[in-house]
């Protein structure tokens, strides 16, 4: 029963682990940009957004779309930012260990 009891308490290890990389994506922030830095998006690791800036050349009403464009491509980039720094997180929580698919955090 040692092998239980030590899978037990290595569970419970990543267990913390991964509260601890949850923590860590919530504190970290991260920028997307598009239309060469003329809109910006900030949003925490989790993809939570926090904050768009818009440089005011770009507030045309004849050009709505392409603003609307931007905003999403921005939201992109910051998006592929955070989930690379998860991935990396992740990697670090889990020595490495592939996780199963469907598996959420």
């Amino acid at each position: 029963m040692k092998n239980l009891a030590d899978i037990m308490k290595q569970a419970g290890q990543m267990q913390a682990r991964m509260a601890d990389m949850q923590k860590r994506l919530e504190a970290t922030s991260v920028e997307g940009q598009s239309g060469g830095g003329l809109v910006k998006v900030t949003m925490t690791g989790k993809s939570v957004v926090t904050g768009v800036a818009i440089d005011p050349s770009l507030i045309k009403v004849d050009e709505k779309e392409i603003l609307e464009d931007l905003i999403v491509a921005a939201l992109n980039d910051a998006k592929s930012k955070a989930e690379a720094i998860m991935a990396v997180e992740m990697k670090t929580v889990t020595g490495g260990l592939p996780i199963p698919p469907g598996f959420g955090l």
